[in-house]
């Protein structure tokens, strides 16, 4: 298994590449800025980049995800209910994206927006179990994500609910490798630590602990942090909707 882990501060967020070495087959996921950042740490580790992935349409910062996944002749990935004026390729959840000898199971995790995914990784020349699940912006080290713009802040936070739910169904050791960490607009507790595990998460994020969907639906929306003020037009350049509609 080869893991980078990229941290950006403007605006705050995390990328990442992972993958196989012996087969030399990586991702990359959620990549801003510079695509030659991507492609020369892919190239440095003697890697071949298969799949870019955005784990949703993003609304607080230009994806590099199209432009990325064009120069290194990979796949453009998203979910398949991404509404977006382009092609890619769709991926629904329990859809496996192999590298090697490492898979990627997709999890729909809608709620942060409707077309969210996270990607359960393992790496079977250890074992077969999960080792780190990619969560972008549903679940980081110490809270959930805001509700996005394309729904309802109610209907988000439903959504955010069962899908916090099937990420603490997960077994305890797997790591939690998120899209965002402190000083991102994402989300209202998060740590400064960039990573943690579903165990931890389980037992000290206020938001994970909740189990009454109510109760969890008010804490949500309380003290929501405001979107940036650029969101929409961030969101709709990155799913050239706007473009479409000129």
């Amino acid at each position: 298994m080869i893991l980078r882990q990229f941290l950006h501060t403007d605006p705050v967020g995390v990328s990442y590449l992972f993958g196989c070495g012996g087969k030399a087959a990586a991702a990359v996921v959620d990549p801003a800025g510079d695509i030659e950042f991507y492609l020369r740490a892919a190239e440095d580790a003697g890697m071949r980049i298969h799949f870019v992935v955005d784990t949703h349409v993003h609304a607080d910062h230009l994806s590099a995800g199209r432009a990325l996944a064009e120069a290194a002749g990979a796949a453009y990935v998203l979910s398949a209910e991404a509404d977006v004026a382009f092609p890619f390729k769709g991926v629904r959840d329990g859809e496996v994206l192999s590298l090697g000898n490492v898979t990627a199971t997709v999890l729909h995790t809608p709620g942060h927006t409707p077309e969210h995914i996270c990607l359960l990784v393992s790496d079977r020349t250890r074992a077969d179990e999960p080792w780190f699940v990619l969560t972008g912006h549903t679940l980081m080290a110490g809270d959930l994500g805001r509700t996005e713009l394309a729904v309802s802040a109610e209907q988000g936070a439903k959504d955010l609910f069962r899908s916090a739910g099937r990420l603490k169904a997960l077994p305890d050791h797997v790591e939690v490798l998120p899209g965002a960490y402190a000083g991102s607009v994402c989300g209202r507790r998060l740590s400064g630590k960039p990573w943690s595990t579903i165990g931890f998460e389980k037992r000290h994020n206020e938001a994970l602990r909740i189990e009454d969907e109510a109760a969890f639906i008010r804490f949500m929306l309380a003290e929501i942090p405001p979107a940036p003020p650029e969101a929409a037009a961030l969101r709709a350049a990155n799913s050239a909707l706007a473009a479409a509609a000129a």
